[in-house]
C-alpha cells in the first residue's frame, strides 16, 4: 500500500499527538516534555533513542537491511513567545506561549513517517530522525552540531519541510537553490553627553546620533550592494531617554540584517560597525557595535532539491509541485546543518490558515499525511531495498 494512504490509517491518533503538542508548547532549548514525548513515542515503535543532543535536542536511529547508506530527516519542536488567540479546544495551556508557527505540526509529521517505516521497513540502510529544539532564534542547530550530531549519526543527505499558509494542503513548493536568508541580529551602543533638555548645547545627544545612523544605515543596502543581491537591513528598536526634559547620556539602536549569502552578511557587518562609528564621531560621540548571525542562507542542493521534488511529483501528481518557488527573506536554522551536509528544504500546503508567527495561526490537521509521507515515500526511494 502506498506510503500516503498507510499514513492515513492512522491519522487520527497523529492528529492527537499534534493537539497534545500543540497544548503543550515549550520556549526554545527548553523543550523537555515535549522531547520526551517525542522519545517515548519512537521508542514504542522499536526505534533507537538518543536524548539530550544539543540539550534538549532527539535523534532517533532506525536501521533496515545492511546498506551503508543513510539519510536524515529533521523537524524543528520549538514554540513561540506569544499569547494564543485560536480559541481551539486544545489551545495552549502555557500562558504567553504557542506553537504559532507550526512546529508542532512538523514534529507529528517526522513522528507519523518514524512509525510508517518502522512498521514497514521497505528501505535498506539508516536513518536518523532528527528532532531540533530552539529554531526561533535560540541557537537549536548549532548546539546539536557542537554535540558532534552528524559525527554521531552521519548522513549523506538531510531534509527538513516547512508548511507554508496560503498554498492548498496536498501541494509541495521548492527553491532549486537559495531559499531562505540567513539572518543576523545588531546591536549599536552611543555613548554622547548628558544635559538639562533646555540646553542642548552643554549635550552630545545620542538620540539625534541615534537618528542619523538609523538613516545612514539605509546607504548599506542602496549603495554598497549590487542590485542583483537581495538584503534587507531594518532597524527596529531605538532606545534612549526617560524624560521630557531631559537628554540623555546614551542611546541604542537594534536591528536584523538578512542576505541570501554569506558574504553578503560580512559586508552588512563591516558597514554597520563603520557606519556607526563615524558618524557618531562626527557629532563628538562614540557608539560600538555588536552583530550576531543567527540563522546562515538555506541553499537547497541541487540533486537533493530533485529528489524531494520528484518523490511529491509521485504522491500527488507534477501539477501539484512547484519546482521554482521564489527565495524568501525570512530564516531557518535547518541552514547550520545543510552547510555541513548536503540537503533540501521543502514547503508544504497548510491551506487558508493565519500566517505564521500570528496569535491566531494553527497548524492544518489535514496536512500531517502529506508531509509524514513525503518523509517516508523520500527514504524508500533514496534508499532503496536491494540496493
Amino acid at each position: 500500500m502506498p506510503a500516503l494512504d498507510t499514513i492515513r490509517r492512522y491519522h487520527d491518533e497523529l492528529t492527537a499527538i499534534r493537539h497534545d503538542l500543540h497544548a503543550n508548547p515549550e520556549l526554545g532549548m527548553s523543550e523537555h516534555r515535549t522531547a520526551e514525548q517525542v522519545a517515548k513515542l519512537l521508542e514504542s515503535w522499536g526505534i533507537e533513542v538518543h536524548r539530550g543532543v544539543g540539550r534538549t535536542g532527539v535523534v532517533g536511529v532506525l536501521r533496515a537491511g545492511n546498506g551503508p547508506g543513510a539519510i536524515g530527516l529533521r523537524a524543528d519542536m520549538d514554540a513561540l513567545p506569544i499569547p494564543e488567540a485560536t480559541g481551539r479546544p486544545y489551545a495552549s495551556g502555557n500562558p504567553g506561549v504557542m506553537h504559532a508557527c507550526g512546529h508542532d505540526g512538523h514534529t507529528t509529521m517526522l513522528l507519523g513517517a518514524a512509525r510508517y517505516l518502522a512498521e514497514t521497513r521497505g528501505f535498506n540502510g539508516t536513518v536518523n530522525f532528527i528532532f531540533q529544539p530552539g529554531e526561533e532564534g535560540a541557537g537549536g542547530a548549532l548546539a546539536m552540531l557542537e554535540d558532534k550530531l552528524f559525527e554521531r549519526f552521519p548522513c549523506e543527505r538531510i531534509f527538513g519541510i516547512h508548511n507554508r499558509p496560503g498554498m492548498e494542503v496536498g501541494n509541495y513548493a521548492i527553491s532549486p537553490g537559495a531559499s531562505s536568508a540567513g539572518g543576523a541580529f545588531f546591536d549599536i551602543a552611543i555613548t554622547g553627553r548628558g544635559a538639562h533638555g533646555a540646553r542642548p548645547e552643554e549635550s552630545i545627544d545620542p538620540v539625534l546620533v541615534a537618528c542619523h545612523i538609523g538613516t545612514a544605515l539605509q546607504s548599506l543596502i542602496a549603495r554598497n550592494l549590487s542590485p542583483w543581491k537581495a538584503a534587507v537591513l531594518s532597524v527596529t528598536k531605538i532606545e534612549g531617554g526617560a524624560a521630557y526634559n531631559v537628554i540623555p547620556g546614551s542611546a541604542r539602536l537594534a536591528g536584523t540584517a538578512r542576505a541570501m549569502q554569506r558574504e553578503t552578511l560580512e559586508m552588512l557587518e563591516t558597514g554597520i560597525a563603520r557606519i556607526a562609528a563615524n558618524v557618531a564621531a562626527a557629532f563628538g560621540a562614540t557608539a560600538t557595535s555588536d552583530f550576531r548571525v543567527i540563522f546562515a542562507p538555506l541553499v537547497n542542493d541541487p540533486g537533493a532539491a530533485g529528489a524531494f521534488a520528484d518523490t511529491a511529483a509521485e504522491l500527488v501528481g507534477e501539477a501539484r509541485v512547484d519546482r521554482a518557488r521564489p527565495p524568501g527573506m525570512g530564516s531557518e536554522d535547518f541552514s547550520f546543518m545543510m552547510e555541513q551536509v548536503p540537503g533540501a528544504y521543502l514547503n508544504v500546503g497548510n491551506g487558508n490558515s493565519a500566517a505564521l508567527h500570528n496569535a491566531a495561526y494553527d497548524f492544518n490537521d489535514a496536512a500531517i499525511p502529506y508531509g509524514a509521507a513525503l518523509f517516508a515515500r523520500l527514504i524508500e526511494r533514496e534508499l532503496p531495498r536491494g540496493a
